[in-house]
Formats: structure tokens, C-alpha cells, sequence
């Protein structure tokens, strides 16, 4: 999933040959996940169609403030669109547009919006070599760029007047790996890396049969979307689910037992910076696994278990800048219960979560958590959406890494 996935974004196109560009934009926005609304100046629908973006967006091409073919119809509020917009990019940017952006000549409906819009505003500028090396254009390029806009510049190559130089508009895949460029760099945890482990730990009896629980995998899952979002580099870990990532920040490793998890944990927890401990796993296996089918011969069966390794416990003694979350499901004594796994096992945060709880634990949607950190200070939260625990965990990971 891209960064750009469920953003609002507010096309502009303007007048000129590059605008033929702008098709291949927006079918590379929307397939980002993007909900894109594209505003034209009247002269730009000289070099593609509205029709065609209009298809390609899956919303109406507005170029004017009211719609002319029909007297009766609600005018077109730019400042309803321009307060809309999470991202503003106006792509191509002909000098004509550039002046007016800088002197604010309010004289159509895509400036109107562009000075109505409070999200930040991409440009990419297009024209022919000379109008490019031009002084006002120049001056309007540094001038934007001083209002807080953010240029994507152009690129040299073939013009459409024949001359080869600067002016050509970046290519639309130069536009978008631009933008999600800029959005990442700026999220509370870029360059960061960091694990999440999730789902349960398998503990095979025999080929056929094994030791697990009813973890789902999901709340992990979620933990690993929001992480991406806000830009870390995710290393996922997680036992046997259904449920996947949907970010291409999350790298997944699946594992099956609880051997097998702790020995990925550990191979890649020295490089991150944060762990959030969130899979079920195993506290018991089979001392002694049958290379074949066990036949059901007798009226009971017998099975010696042994503990299998502490994850959490491993990484508590050996952490050093980490910072190591972990979950700690309870049915009894939830909160003195929790305290102790904290303490003992040298946690910055313990996520808490009660089965008593309706609507929280395996298998369901939702969550209830209670947060506690290393001074026992207790942040409680209401029921909700796991992807929306899952962002309140990581926005008090993002509060003490700012600390």
C-alpha cells in the first residue's frame, strides 16, 4: 500500500502540451489509493479531454464556478475542494499559471481553489526552454517556493517547440515517487526501523496435530500498518494467519513455533530501534514431538510438556537503545499482573488487555487496552477498531521517542 493510499488529492491541470501527462498521473494516483479530484483551467481542455480524466478519476472535471450547460445547477465551491485536499498538485504549471500563483490573480476556478487550499501544494512547472530560463519565471519558481510550496522541478530533454534543455514537466512516476518522498521524510518515524511480532505460535504434537490458541494475528497486523504510516521500516514476524500487511514498508517473515520465532526475533532485533511484542506465543510445548501420526489407541493420552523460550524475557536483558513493548492478556489480577511482566522483564511499555472485557482479546475486531509504562503511570483507552488501538500505541511509542 502506498503512503498515498486514502489521501485526498486536488489535481490541477493547466495549459499545456504536457497536460497529455496528466492522464497517466491520475491512473497512477488512483491505483496509490488515492481519491482525486481533478480542476482544470478552460484552456487546458484544448490538450486532453475532461471525459478522459473524468474516467480516470471516477469524479466530474470542474473548470468552472458554475456549470454553464445547466442555469439550475449548485455552484462549484472551491473552498470546500481546496479545504478538502490533504495534497495540491498542479501538474503542469505553464509560466501564465506560475505568475498568477505568485500575484494571487484570482481569474479562474483552479487558482481560486489553490488559494483556498490549506494542505500542501506540489507544483510542476512545464514550458519551453527559454520561457523556462526566463528571469520572472525564475523569480516565480523561488517566490512559491518561499510560500511554503513544494517544486518538483522539470527535466531536461526534448521540447515541444524542437529545442532540447530545460522545461520538460517531470514525468508522472518522477511526480508521485516525489510526493510520497516528501510525505515520508516528514512522518514521526522515518528512518526508523522497527519489529512487531504477531499471531500465534504452533507446537506440533505429531505431523497432524499441535498446541496453539485462538490469536488471529490481527491486532500484530494492525500494529505493523500504522508503524509503515508513519513511515518506520516494519519488520514483520508473525505465526500462522490469514491476515497480511497491506504496506510495502512491512517486511513479513512467517514463522510456525515458538523456537522459530524466537530465533527470527533474534536475529533481527540488534538493528531496529523499536519492538512491539504483540504474538500469542506458546508457553508450553511437547517435550517430545512424534515423527509420525500418533493412532488413537487408548482412552487417554499423555503429553509431557516443557516451557518453551521467553521471548520477551530474552530482549529485556539484552536490549540496549530499544525501545521493547510488550502485551500482557490477562483474566485475573489484569493490572498487578501486568506490572509484574513489566518490571520483570525490563519493558519501556506493557500493552494490557483483559478477557473479562467484552468486545476485546482473540478473535474479534476490536480491542480495549490499558497502557502502562516503566513509571507505572496507567493511560486507559475505550473500546475500538484494532487499527485504532494499534495507531494509539504507536502514537505513545512516538511520544517517548520524542522525549
Amino acid at each position: 500500500m502506498s503512503i498515498l493510499s486514502g489521501k485526498h488529492i486536488v489535481l490541477g491541470v493547466t495549459a499545456g502540451i504536457a497536460a497529455y501527462k496528466t492522464a497517466f498521473l491520475v491512473r497512477l494516483l488512483t491505483k496509490a489509493g488515492a481519491d482525486v479530484r481533478v480542476v482544470m483551467t478552460p484552456a487546458a481542455k484544448e490538450f486532453i479531454t475532461p471525459l478522459t480524466l473524468s474516467t480516470l478519476s471516477n469524479h466530474p472535471v470542474i473548470s468552472n464556478f458554475t456549470n454553464e450547460e445547466d442555469e439550475n445547477a449548485v455552484w462549484n465551491n472551491h473552498v470546500e475542494l481546496g479545504l478538502w485536499a490533504d495534497l495540491f498538485i498542479i501538474a503542469p504549471a505553464t509560466a501564465n499559471t506560475l505568475s498568477k500563483m505568485v500575484s494571487g490573480n484570482s481569474d479562474n476556478f483552479l487558482i481560486a481553489t489553490y488559494l483556498s487550499a490549506k494542505c500542501p501544494v506540489y507544483f510542476a512547472p512545464a514550458m519551453d526552454l527559454d520561457m523556462y530560463k526566463h528571469p520572472t519565471t525564475q523569480t516565480a519558481l523561488k517566490t512559491l517556493q518561499s510560500y511554503g510550496n513544494i517544486l518538483i522541478p522539470s527535466a531536461f530533454g526534448a521540447l515541444a517547440s524542437g529545442l532540447v534543455g530545460m522545461g520538460r514537466m517531470a514525468e508522472p512516476e518522477t511526480i508521485v515517487e516525489t510526493i510520497e518522498a516528501h510525505i515520508l521524510e516528514n512522518l514521526p518515524l522515518y528512518g526508523k526501523k522497527i519489529l512487531v511480532t504477531a499471531g500465534p505460535t504452533y507446537e506440533a504434537i505429531d505431523p497432524v496435530r499441535f498446541i496453539g490458541n485462538h490469536s488471529s494475528g490481527k491486532m500484530g497486523i494492525e500494529i505493523a500498518n500504522s508503524a509503515a504510516r508513519h513511515g518506520a521500516e516494519v519488520i514483520l514476524i508473525t505465526g500462522p494467519t490469514h491476515y497480511k500487511a497491506d504496506s510495502s514498508r512491512v517486511s513479513t517473515f512467517p514463522v510456525f513455533s515458538a523456537k522459530e520465532m524466537y530465533d527470527t526475533v533474534h536475529q533481527y532485533f540488534k538493528s531496529v530501534d523499536a519492538a512491539i511484542l504483540s504474538a500469542a506465543v506458546a508457553d508450553y510445548r511437547p517435550k517430545n514431538t512424534s515423527l509420525s501420526k500418533i493412532k488413537k489407541t487408548s482412552q487417554s493420552l499423555s503429553i509431557t510438556l516443557e516451557k518453551t523460550e521467553d521471548i520477551l524475557a530474552s530482549l529485556g536483558a539484552q536490549k540496549t537503545t530499544q525501545f521493547l513493548v510488550g502485551f500482557a492478556l490477562e483474566t485475573d489480577y489484569e493490572t498487578e499482573n501486568a506490572i509484574k511482566k513489566l518490571k520483570s522483564k525490563n519493558l519501556d511499555l506493557i500493552v494490557l488487555n483483559s478477557l473479562n472485557d467484552l468486545g476485546a482479546g482473540f478473535g474479534v475486531a476490536t480491542n480495549k487496552i490499558t497502557i502502562i509504562d516503566k513509571e507505572l503511570k496507567q493511560t486507559e483507552y475505550p473500546l475500538k477498531p484494532k487499527a485504532e488501538v494499534a495507531d494509539d500505541i504507536l502514537s505513545e511509542l512516538i511520544k517517548r521517542s520524542d522525549d
